[in-house]
């Protein structure tokens, strides 16, 4: 894989590339998600995701979980995206979907916990290797080499 400049996103003062890999379990693993649902809670990720400069790359489920890989800007506060997304949705699946209360009867739709990890697709002895590069003149000043990561 090679991270090239004019894949970067950028604002008015960094370029960044910030990929993360997101799994939500619903609440007691109830098994509840089938297409239509998942495609709803999709829509609803996006809709909050753009008030957080969130961007989805990838979306997957199975009936009692879900894995987003998406991309963020710098100051997003994580933790605040996904309670919100995590509120937001509950509240929204189960009034549009009622017959879900037969499975999952409180308030909460999603478990508490949930697995955030970063995709930076490259590793730290590259990017050692890349630092240690830069005021050269070759091509390695402009992009990360890695291996494909997959």
């Amino acid at each position: 894989m090679v991270v090239k400049m004019e894949d970067l996103d950028r604002n008015q003062h960094s370029v960044y590339l910030l990929n993360f890999h997101l799994v939500m379990v619903t609440k007691y693993r109830r098994k509840v998600i089938d297409d239509v649902i998942s495609e709803r809670l999709k829509e609803i990720f996006c809709y909050i995701g753009n008030n957080y400069g969130i961007t989805i790359a990838e979306w997957n489920h199975d009936k009692d979980h879900i894995h987003v890989l998406f991309r963020s800007i710098p100051k997003t506060n994580m933790s605040k995206f996904i309670n919100a997304y995590k509120s937001a949705s509950s509240r929204l699946i189960k009034n549009e979907f009622p017959n879900i209360r037969e499975k999952l009867w409180k308030d909460a739709f999603w478990s508490k916990s949930f697995c955030l990890v970063t995709t930076g697709g490259v590793t730290i002895d590259i990017i050692r290797k890349y630092i240690e590069s830069q005021g050269g003149n070759d091509e390695e000043e402009y992009c990360i080499k890695s291996k494909n990561i997959s």
